[in-house]
């Protein structure tokens, strides 16, 4: 019995708490409804002082119309309008007023456009230099076949040339590209690529040398050759160790001439069919020449190149063996060659002129002003004819 009255006491208590909060929370609601009523009554009070004449204005004019019999009842009532209504007439006029000055004074007259005469249009002719063909991709396949890639306008027809023969005809897609991609494999040798046009006239100003080997498409060469220099699409992967051949050049002057990169100031050694033709120094920046006059090499007969680092004392530290057969010369009388660090005129005419003194032809070629300046990556044109 004792727990029970303990209990009721107790909700007793929980309900009284909640009961004063909830009449506390209505008194402040009353407070603050009353605190807004005061605020509306004040304000519109303030306003009505302007609606009602003021009392001691209207005792004074009646005093003045009494003292003055001359001011009649009605021009008292309109002077007591007057001071009654004054401010409200005053922002009607000044409304008035900005409506009438936005309509009609502020509004221009509308501006007369002088639209001139549009000619008709002129077909003109697209530039040669922005019509030609270009090449994408050319490289050899796995099977020995030749992929050939490139651009030109939309829905036209575009030849294929290999050694100043049309081999093919494709037509370009709505982006202006096209692929030639036979399934026969190419016979080894040396071919050189070019693009025609419907129009015979319009052919492509870059050219590609490529060298297919008969030793797989690994030891093959594919090179863009353009005005401005050559770019290696693809090169054969002669690497041993430290040494690394990047490119071999077979030139029509009966000599060829081997560059790549090896460790710095060690020795590297050219052979053909086992016989020595000569050695260059391999410079700080890791990259050497070679050229060396070989007996005329016959076309369809098989070679073999073979390029030697040497150490300090002259042991061969790593060799890249290349085979190849040698193909028909192309005709072409021009090589490239791309300059790199530690690289002079000299020495370039030396590997690929056989004379280092023949350096201001390479100069002349090129346009190259101070013979003594050259720049890595530079791209120098080179006469392999004398």
């Amino acid at each position: 019995m004792a727990k029970k009255s303990t209990k009721s006491s107790n909700m007793g208590k929980t309900k009284r708490s909640t009961d004063s909060i909830i009449e506390d929370a209505i008194a402040r609601q009353n407070t603050w409804m009353e605190q807004r009523r005061t605020f509306a009554s004040r304000f519109f009070h303030s306003l009505n002082v302007f609606a009602k004449p003021n009392p001691a204005k209207k005792n004074s004019a009646t005093v003045d119309g009494a003292s003055n019999p001359t001011v009649t009842a009605s021009e008292q009532k309109n002077r007591s309008v007057w001071r009654a209504y004054w401010f409200p007439i005053v922002c009607a006029l000044v409304v008035i007023f900005v409506a009438v000055w936005v309509a009609f004074i502020r509004t221009s007259a509308p501006a007369v456009v002088v639209v001139p005469a549009v000619p008709e249009p002129v077909v003109q002719a697209v530039p040669r230099e922005v019509s030609v063909p270009t090449f994408d991709i050319v490289r050899i396949d796995r099977s020995g076949a030749v992929v050939v890639a490139g651009r030109w306008l939309a829905h036209q027809n575009i030849s294929i040339v290999m050694n100043g023969k049309i081999v093919a005809t494709e037509r370009t897609d709505s982006r202006g590209e096209f692929v030639y991609a036979p399934t026969r494999a190419l016979a080894p040798g040396n071919y050189t690529v070019s693009l025609i046009g419907t129009d015979p006239d319009v052919k492509s100003d870059d050219q590609v040398f490529l060298y297919v080997s008969p030793h797989g498409y690994k030891n093959s060469v594919s090179l863009l050759m353009t005005k401005d220099g050559s770019t290696l699409l693809q090169a054969p992967k002669l690497v041993d160790g430290d040494l690394v051949v990047s490119k071999i050049d077979y030139l029509d002057n009966g000599r060829i001439v081997v560059t790549g990169d090896a460790l710095p100031r060690l020795r590297v050694s050219l052979t053909l069919n086992d016989r020595y033709l000569g050695f260059a120094r391999v410079s700080d920046h890791k990259h050497f020449g070679l050229g060396a006059d070989v007996d005329a090499l016959v076309p369809g007969n098989e070679y073999e190149l073979a390029v030697r680092l040497h150490d300090g004392d002259g042991r061969a530290v790593a060799t890249i063996t290349h085979k190849f057969t040698m193909p028909q010369p192309t005709g072409d009388s021009d090589t490239f060659y791309t300059v790199r660090r530690g690289d002079c005129l000299w020495i370039i005419a030396r590997n690929f002129l056989r004379r280092g003194v023949l350096f201001s032809i390479i100069a002349e070629r090129n346009n190259i002003e101070n013979p003594n300046l050259i720049f890595p990556k530079q791209i120098l044109q080179i006469p392999v004819e004398e």
